[in-house]
């Protein structure tokens, strides 16, 4: 296997898209299982995998790592993971709040309001994205299909599922950013 070219003997940068591969196929797996140990989904642990390795290859121009390879993508799964469970932290908390506050079965008309704007925001924004990008963003997250599924139902590699639901989800946050923090209390497994 080849190996990913350092600049000195403590700095490491991948520039090209097969320095990218090596490291890939060779932490991918171990990163995976990482990220399922604080998680305890294997679904959520590959898209923290995933999600970081491709802001790898969309930084590689400028990204150096100081620190030996595997460390640095430990560290970078990690924080991955501690935003999920941060996120998820917060869901639960919010929804706690709310039970006591109203009860489980009582919503304002200020919150079915908020719900049902959002939800037309996210529909309109997900209309807005290319057919190929939505073919793939529903089926990850409205039909909880696995990347590979989603390769083998549509014909595509699965680093083409991955780049177009890592470029979908940057056009959500994107045309979404207003209402993040809303969208994150009320439709997390969305994004």
């Amino acid at each position: 296997m080849a190996e990913i070219p350092t600049l000195s003997e403590n700095r490491i940068q991948i520039k090209t898209r097969a320095d990218f591969e090596v490291m890939f196929k060779t932490h991918y797996s171990a990163l995976c299982s990482y990220a399922h140990g604080f998680l305890k989904d294997p679904d959520a642990a590959e898209e923290v995998v995933q999600e970081m390795m491709f802001r790898i290859w969309t930084g590689r121009e400028s990204l150096v790592i100081e620190t030996s390879l595997r460390s640095y993508l430990f560290r970078a799964v990690r924080n991955g993971c501690m935003n999920v469970l941060k996120h998820l932290n917060i869901r639960e908390e919010y929804k706690s709040f709310r039970e006591r506050e109203m009860g489980e079965t009582q919503r304002s008309n200020e919150d079915e309001m908020i719900v049902s704007e959002l939800e037309q925001k996210i529909r309109e924004a997900i209309d807005h994205l290319p057919v190929e990008r939505r073919k793939v963003f529903i089926l990850s997250r409205y039909d909880g299909l696995t990347y590979g599924q989603i390769a083998e139902k549509l014909g595509l590699s699965v680093k083409t599922v991955e780049n177009q639901m890592g470029k979908a989800l940057k056009s959500l946050r994107e045309e979404l950013s207003d209402y993040l923090p809303w969208v994150a209390l009320f439709f997390w497994k969305i994004f």
